[in-house]
């Protein structure tokens, strides 16, 4: 069996640079070049995982099939490549730390002191060998989090360099992703902070094979040679990362530039096939050529930070471009739903209520249900929206005065939306939640059925909280039916409304789903149904 080689994405000067992007569009050509290819994340931050923190802190939080919450690039690995990642795809140092001083209170350091070296940083390099042990992969591309410099990543850091001396030559290489600044009153380029980002990896005991230069204008072959020259790698070796007008055009970009060649070259791995593109092409041909445009009101209370729906809106590039639509994400603020809406002044062809948590916004988001609902546009609720359509509906239609989610108002008379019963005694929030894959039965004719074309699917939750099975026959006596619900535990997962042309509530998440090549079918249908709301409105 071939060895398994691994490519080491580091960042300097800035963070923010995109090394999830770049990371994904090289995976994206060596897999299009044939080669078996995964991307996993080491972010130094000592939480377990970002299940807990503030969507400010850290954006999204995304969800694997395995019910890993993980940072939101693993979502970027699963959109441009079209696999699931899992677990073992996103490493913290908290959850380091915590399996070092687990081994050591159970004595498997034979009395020794624990220590960052060897005992942290071996730990590391376990996590990152995970995939190429198992042998289902050629190439396993690490990225790591953070820039370089920062007291937080030199663990990693240290890790890739006792890795690289242990993997011996040709087995491995390091890509140092870098800024460009240009300054406007000198009009040019500067290299300097470059320089200085490679000669503090250096200090490091790791030398940069490739750098991959973020950039606002054209780097010529001057600039070039100067950066060989100064930074210790080879010409061919500086690649040019220049703004993109899309992060999907990014393959592209740097399958010009080459930068899967020469990693293939250092790696002493045949180039195979040239990269088959077609379908990744043609879904950029419709994204950039659309023959018509819906606006969508995003309606949320993080809606000012892109990044906390980072997969909602990259969700509905891929629908839009599957319906041939431009998508015009309307951001409106939860805490105030009608001024914004008046504010903007735009006409919606659909309200999309975000998932969140707490009490904050939550009248906003009962209040853009209402508003879809009577004015019977296309509506789609997720996760805590499709619970805001319930409540709303029980307001509103059955006339529950004040029915309520128990997480808002734990006393609430009408307790349409409750704590699950398996969540009632659980007192840490991390990692405890409603995780991961979990399967639902559709009901036959439903809306949501001729969405997905089959009767039991499998979606993605993060959730504590559920539709109360009390209510549910009142419910859809007046017309909120239940059409899609767990088969084991009889949770109801999806709502509709008979009397609407399109308005649907899920509790999972199936944002986390869509990718490139597979849409996922609810957003397709959503900015479909939002043409047609269009179309018959103009």
């Amino acid at each position: 069996m071939a060895q398994t080689k691994y490519i080491f994405v580091t960042g300097g000067v800035s963070s923010s640079l995109g090394k999830g992007i770049i990371a994904a569009s090289l995976a994206k050509l060596l897999q299009a070049r044939g080669y078996r290819v995964t991307i996993q994340k080491l972010d130094p931050y000592i939480n377990i995982d970002p299940g807990t923190m503030n969507p400010y802190e850290h954006g999204e939080c995304f969800v694997t099939e395995d019910g890993a919450e993980t940072d939101l690039d693993l979502g970027h690995y699963e959109r441009f490549l079209n696999t699931n990642t899992s677990q073992a795809n996103n490493v913290t140092t908290g959850r380091v730390y915590q399996s070092v001083i687990n081994k050591e209170r159970r004595g498997e350091f034979l009395g020794k002191t624990v220590q960052v070296i060897p005992h942290i940083t071996n730990e590391i390099k376990e996590r990152i060998k995970i995939f190429g042990n198992s042998g289902d992969y050629d190439i396993v591309i690490t990225e790591i989090g953070g820039t370089v410099g920062d007291i937080e990543s030199l663990p990693y850091i240290e890790s890739v360099r006792q890795l690289r001396w242990e993997l011996g030559d040709n087995n491995s290489l390091v890509i140092h992703l870098t800024l460009i600044p240009y300054l406007s009153a000198a009009g040019e380029l500067k290299t300097k902070p470059t320089q200085h980002s490679v000669k503090t990896l250096m200090e490091s005991g790791v030398n940069a094979d490739i750098l991959v230069c973020r950039t606002e204008h054209e780097i010529g072959d001057d600039l070039k040679r100067k950066l060989a020259l100064f930074c210790n790698v080879k010409e061919e070796a500086v690649i040019q990362s220049i703004d993109a007008s899309t992060i999907y055009d990014v393959p592209n970009h740097m399958l010009e530039e080459g930068l899967d060649k020469i990693s293939l070259s250092k790696l002493a791995l045949p180039l195979k096939s040239e990269p088959d593109l077609t379908q990744w092409n043609a879904f950029l041909q419709r994204h950039k050529n659309p023959k018509s445009e819906v606006n969508i009101g995003l309606v949320g209370k993080y809606v000012e930070l892109q990044d906390s729906y980072k997969s909602i809106l990259e969700a509905f590039i891929h629908a839009g471009a599957e319906n041939e639509v431009k998508v015009n994400v309307i951001s409106l603020h939860a805490e105030f739903f009608s001024k914004e809406y008046e504010d903007k002044n735009i006409s919606l062809d659909g309200i999309l209520v975000a998932p969140g948590f707490g009490e904050r916004g939550i009248d906003g988001k009962i209040e853009a249900v209402k508003y879809a609902r009577v004015n019977k546009i296309p509506f789609l609720g997720i996760c805590l929206g499709m619970q805001m359509a319930v409540i709303e509906y029980a307001r509103n239609v059955l006339n529950l005065e004040g029915a309520n989610s128990t997480e808002m108002e734990p006393g609430v008379k009408f307790p349409v939306i409750d704590i699950m019963e398996d969540q009632k005694n659980i007192s840490q929030m991390g990692g405890t939640m409603r995780l991961g894959a979990w399967d639902c039965a559709l009901t036959p004719d439903s809306l949501i059925y001729k969405v997905y074309q089959q009767e039991e699917i499998s979606e993605r939750h993060r959730h504590r909280y559920e539709y109360n099975n009390q209510y549910k026959a009142a419910l859809e006596e007046a017309g909120l039916l239940s059409t899609g619900i767990n088969p084991k535990t009889g949770l109801v997962e999806v709502v509709e409304l008979k009397d609407h042309p399109w308005f649907i509530g899920v509790q999972y998440h199936p944002e986390y789903k869509s990718t490139v090549a597979n849409p996922h079918p609810l957003f397709v249908h959503f900015v479909e149904a939002a043409k047609n709301f269009a179309t018959k409105k103009n």
